[in-house]
């Protein structure tokens, strides 16, 4: 089999995004590019008391036995949009609704909630949006500690290849 060496390259970082194994097969996404997801794109990110909702979702997490997706970004961001869009795919948001309690918290400018990544251990600036923190809820245990930004530019990704890496972290 003859295979290029982009689709070699894009390969290997695909498997570096993904947790060591997925315990949980994500579901189909029958949409092959991001410019047939719905239109318009979700604004998923508003202004908001983002620490009282964060203890709201791991209280929930917590008493259904789910983990906490806490999706940092920004309504400005394309990529953070595009992986709201997957999120809200009619295959998707039962999925994600039955193995996570999801939080949007916007950063802003990255000058906005930033104590949030803080208080997870991630020090400075985030490398990217969206930075998504999958959180072990009782210990309140950051999961994907160092991929935080792996979807930050999730416009190079296939819906797919979003649909996985979430699935990736389900605990």
């Amino acid at each position: 089999m003859n295979r290029s060496p982009v689709v070699l390259s894009l390969a290997a970082a695909a498997a570096l995004m993904l947790p060591a194994a997925a315990p949980v097969a994500a579901p189909r996404v029958n949409i092959a590019k991001f410019d047939t997801l719905p239109q318009p794109l979700p604004l998923p990110y508003h202004a908001g008391n983002a620490k009282a909702e964060i203890a709201a979702a791991r209280a929930r997490a917590i008493k259904a036995h789910k983990r906490l997706l806490i999706d940092l970004g920004g309504n400005w961001c394309l990529d953070c949009r595009l992986l709201a869009g997957v999120m809200d795919l009619p295959q998707m948001k039962p999925f994600v609704a039955k193995h996570f309690e999801v939080v949007t918290v916007d950063v802003g400018r990255f000058d906005q909630n930033l104590d949030i990544p803080e208080s997870y251990g991630i020090k400075g600036r985030l490398a990217g949006v969206p930075a998504v923190l999958i959180v072990d809820p009782k210990p309140n245990r950051l999961v994907n500690a160092g991929r935080e930004t792996a979807l930050a530019d999730a416009r190079s990704l296939t819906p797919q290849a979003l649909a996985d890496w979430i699935a990736g972290w389900v605990g």
